[in-house]
């Protein structure tokens, strides 16, 4: 009985057994749905697009192969007609975020930056119906297949050395996307009046090379707000930069005679100048501080003059350094080139000061040993260089060959050898040394009167006195203008 039980249930149920599973119904091609989401002048937006479909979807075309034949886009051939023809021009939207600064040549007046560079644009040749290939709804290609903008960068002066991008992006209504990145090397003008606390302002001019407007119009795909938001995120190095923002212009240019569209982007950065101060701002006003310390050396010995010649060497050698940092093509003397100048122009005069100084020193101690000399009779020879003195005011210095213990009356007896008619210049002779003796007294006591021991000594310290005053005063008031300019 069970068994014939059985084989009844067997034949009631068909032989099948009861499963969990549902299947859900297929949708027609002109139900289903998608969605895109895009971003476009910094807002957000959603929507649903239903592609048209003639027909039920091809359940054989489901290769990329069968796009690129409805494309008519064969392996061997290229399609480079630009899209739209003569009907209006094709609008590409540019998008450009700074990868990374470089370098920043101010010699050479060169930017050097890696930039991502993003463009698309609206090919009607390129366009499928995604539900009549299984649902593709992109494709990639070989860049070289399809048409692309020819955009050139104006200040580009060496060409692109990364590799381009070798593949584009291919939506189902025709929208081609192309990311591409850039070794830029430009022109820049580098404005250095402010060294080492500049700004600088470096531009990117995209352009087409042989397009016009009428053709090729270029339209910014964000704002500029934006893309500086995703550079300061993405960028990798700055070198000795601080990157601060990005601006984008749009202008009409002729070019040649020809009317062409271009955006331009305008990189604005800021030096990082604490390197420049620490290695060679501070380096200098400390040389100018041991210049103002070199006023306490005695003036006596050479060690000063020395001293100063060395410092004054060491500020040379920065400038050195100085000029080969600086273009030589500035308009304008930069603030730091008239800081080196100004301090080697006060260790200049601080140079001339010590040699006047101590050559007003040197005449002292001369005058100060030939007074020693003649007013101390030390001997014959020291007699005789007093006799030299009076020279000029009498003819019988020969007398000055005597000792010092000696009198003229001592040369009388010497007379009396003689022949007669002597003695009659006897009394003459007499009468003329002792005006020679009175004469010699009389200059030696002038010149003690006019003049005092040490009196160059003192006029030295004077001036040295006045040069320090005024040596900190201009310092500092030309510091403080630096500064304020700066």
């Amino acid at each position: 009985m069970m068994l014939a039980a059985f084989i009844f249930l067997l034949h009631v149920t068909g032989g099948s057994t009861t499963s969990n599973y549902t299947e859900q119904p297929e949708l027609p091609g002109n139900q289903q749905m998608f969605n895109y989401s895009f971003e476009e002048s910094g807002s957000t937006s959603n929507y649903t697009e239903q592609p048209e479909v003639n027909g039920e979807s091809s359940k054989g075309n489901c290769t990329y192969r069968d796009i690129l034949k409805h494309l008519n886009l064969k392996e061997t051939e290229n399609f480079m007609t630009r899209p739209g023809g003569d009907k209006s021009p094709t609008r590409v939207k540019l998008d450009v975020l700074l990868y990374a600064i470089l370098d920043v040549n101010e010699k050479d007046q060169q930017f050097v930056s890696y930039i991502w560079i993003d463009m698309t644009w609206i090919d009607d040749n390129l366009s499928w119906n995604p539900n009549q290939f299984c649902d593709i709804w992109d494709i990639y290609l070989p860049a070289e297949k399809v048409w692309k903008p020819d955009l050139t960068i104006e200040e580009m002066t060496e060409k692109d050395k990364a590799h381009p991008s070798p593949y584009v992006n291919i939506m189902w209504n025709g929208m081609v996307f192309r990311r591409d990145d850039m070794l830029v090397v430009s022109t820049c003008t580098m404005e250095v009046y402010r060294f080492p606390f500049d700004f600088q302002k470096c531009t990117l001019s995209f352009k087409s090379i042989i397009h016009s407007d009428k053709q090729i119009m270029l339209v910014p795909e964000t704002e500029s707000s934006r893309n500086t938001k995703l550079s300061k995120e993405m960028m990798r190095t700055q070198s000795e930069w601080l990157f601060i923002d990005m601006k984008i212009d749009e202008k009409t240019v002729d070019n040649f005679g020809v009317t062409q569209s271009m955006l331009v982007y305008t990189i604005t950065m800021k030096r990082r100048s604490a390197l420049y101060v620490i290695n060679f701002l501070v380096p200098i006003l400390l040389f100018l501080c041991l210049d103002l310390a070199s006023f306490l050396i005695s003036d006596s010995g050479g060690e000063k003059l020395g001293f100063k010649v060395t410092v004054l060497l060491a500020v040379t050698v920065m400038q050195l350094i100085l000029n080969d940092i600086l273009p030589s093509s500035s308009d304008r003397i930069p603030l730091i080139a008239v800081y080196c100048i100004g301090m080697f122009g006060l260790m200049m005069l601080s140079l001339m000061e010590t040699i006047l100084v101590m050559r007003l020193m040197e005449k002292d101690s001369k005058d100060q040993s030939l007074s020693e000399e003649c007013g101390g009779k030390q001997g014959k020879v020291s007699f005789q260089n007093c006799c030299r003195e009076v020279k000029k005011f009498t003819h019988f210095c020969h007398i000055c060959d005597m000792s010092p213990g000696e009198t003229p009356s001592g040369l009388l007896p010497v007379a009396k050898e003689g022949s007669s008619s002597h003695l009659a210049d006897k009394s003459h002779a007499s009468d003329e040394l002792s005006e020679a003796v009175k004469t010699l007294t009389l200059l030696l006591s002038n010149r003690e009167e006019e003049r005092k021991p040490d009196y160059w000594t003192k006029v030295s310290k004077t001036i040295n006195k006045v040069f320090f005053i005024f040596y900190v005063i201009t310092a500092s008031v030309f510091l403080l203008c630096l500064f304020f300019n700066w």
